[in-house]
C-alpha cells in the first residue's frame, strides 16, 4: 500500500512537470517572435501581421485544447499577458483589428472562471473594439455558471458588464434588465459603499429599463459604467459622444472625476 501512493506520487510529480515544461516551452518557442515583431513593428506589413494573426488564432486553438495541467490559474495569467500584449500593440490592431480577443478569453476562462478582471477586458476589448458582442456575452454567460455571489469576491461585476454589453451593443433591453438585477441582488449581499453604491445604480438602470425598454436614461447609465472603468483617453472620447448623442451632460472635474448627467425626458 505504501509502495503503491509513492508510486502514485511519483507520477503525479511527473505528470506536473512534464505539464510544467510543456506551458514554459509553448512560452519559449513565443520569445523569438515577439522580439522579431517587436523589431519590425514599424515596417511589418498587413500581409505578414495577417499571417501572424493565422498563426496566433492556431496557437490559441492548440492550447483550448491541452488538457488540464494542475496549475490552471497560472496558466490563465499567462495566456492573460499574452492577449494584453496582442491588445496593446495598436499600430498592428489598427491593422488587422481585435478579432482575436474573444480567442484568448475563452482559453483564459476556460481555465478559470473566477478571474474577475478578465471579464471586464473581455467586455471591453470583444465588444467594444471586435464588435462581437455576442460573443462576450456568451462567455460571461458560461463562465456565470460557476459563479456565486461571493465566489469570486465582488462577482457582481460580471452581471454588469453582461447587462452593458446586452443593452449598448445587442440592444437586447429585456436580457440587460435581468443581468442589471442580478447584479443589484448579488451586491446587495455585501456591506461595504462600493457593493452598496453598485447594487443601487444597478437596481435603478433594471427599474428604467422595466418602465422604458428604450430608455435613454438606462443606455447613459450604461455608458457611465463604462466610463468609470480603466479606459484610454481615446475609448473615453467615443463614450462621451455616445452620452451626449443620447442627451446627457458630461463634465470633467478640476480633480479628474466625470461626471453625467442625464437628459430629464427619458
Amino acid at each position: 500500500m505504501f509502495a503503491l501512493s509513492r508510486q502514485n506520487f511519483r507520477e503525479s510529480v511527473t505528470a506536473s512537470l512534464i505539464a510544467l515544461l510543456c506551458v514554459i516551452g509553448v512560452g519559449l518557442l513565443q520569445i523569438p517572435e515577439l522580439n522579431k515583431l517587436k523589431s519590425n513593428q514599424k515596417t511589418t506589413s498587413l500581409e505578414t501581421l495577417t499571417r501572424e494573426i493565422q498563426s496566433e488564432k492556431l496557437r490559441l486553438n492548440l492550447l483550448r485544447q491541452l488538457p488540464p495541467l494542475g496549475f490552471d490559474n497560472l496558466f490563465a495569467n499567462w495566456v492573460f499577458i499574452n492577449f494584453l500584449q496582442y491588445f496593446g500593440d495598436d499600430e498592428a490592431r489598427n491593422k488587422t483589428g481585435y478579432s482575436l480577443s474573444p480567442e484568448y478569453f475563452e482559453v483564459i476562462l476556460d481555465r478559470d472562471p473566477y478571474f474577475l478582471q478578465a471579464y471586464l477586458f473581455l467586455s471591453s476589448s470583444t465588444s467594444l473594439y471586435a464588435g462581437m458582442p455576442e460573443r462576450s456575452v456568451a462567455l460571461m454567460e458560461k463562465g456565470l455558471k460557476s459563479l456565486s455571489p461571493k465566489v469570486p469576491d465582488k462577482s457582481y461585476y460580471v452581471w454588469r458588464y453582461k447587462g452593458i454589453d446586452e443593452l449598448l451593443f445587442l440592444g437586447n433591453s429585456q436580457a440587460a434588465k435581468h443581468s442589471f438585477e442580478m447584479a443589484a441582488q448579488w451586491a446587495s449581499t455585501y456591506s461595504d459603499e462600493e457593493s452598496k453604491q453598485v447594487a443601487a445604480i444597478s437596481r435603478r438602470t433594471a427599474e428604467f429599463l422595466a418602465r422604458n425598454p428604450n430608455s435613454k436614461s438606462a443606455q447613459i447609465a450604461a455608458w457611465t459604467m463604462v466610463l468609470n472603468n480603466p479606459i484610454d483617453a481615446s475609448t473615453q472620447k467615443l463614450v462621451i459622444r455616445r452620452i451626449v448623442a443620447l442627451g446627457g451632460k458630461v463634465s470633467i472635474t478640476p480633480q479628474g472625476i466625470v461626471q453625467v448627467t442625464s437628459p430629464k425626458e427619458d
